[in-house]
């Protein structure tokens, strides 16, 4: 078993540069196209993801904690911690509130014309 265990290494790394590459943003890639990085890292199988890894997408400067050198792309914020969404469901609650009121004023109008 241990005799399989540098090929395993081999196949984790370039598996895993493959992804990253794929995951990486167009604008994050240097030096190369990023169809040239995917092929480098498949045809090249140590050297490729290896390269990739250390030159192949910009870092940021390391921040604190567990996340590394790794810039997070995007925060996900609930929806109820959401400004926008938030204010998307006012408007919506303004807009049917208007609406009804709207509905009874033509209700009223209509019993006032019975009468």
């Amino acid at each position: 078993m241990l005799r399989y265990l540098p090929f395993l290494l081999i196949l984790a790394l370039t598996i895993y540069a493959f992804i990253d590459c794929l995951n990486t943003p167009e604008e994050e890639v240097k030096h190369l196209p990023k169809v040239v990085w995917v092929i480098i890292i498949l045809l090249f199988s140590i050297v490729g993801p290896v390269v990739w890894l250390f030159a192949g997408r910009k870092r940021s400067a390391a921040g604190g904690g567990f996340g590394g050198g790794r810039a997070r792309r995007t925060q996900w914020v609930a929806p109820d911690d959401n400004p926008e969404f938030l204010k998307s469901l006012r408007d919506e609650q303004a807009e049917k509130d208007r609406e009804q009121e709207k509905d009874g004023d033509r209700d009223r109008d209509r019993d006032k014309d019975k009468d």
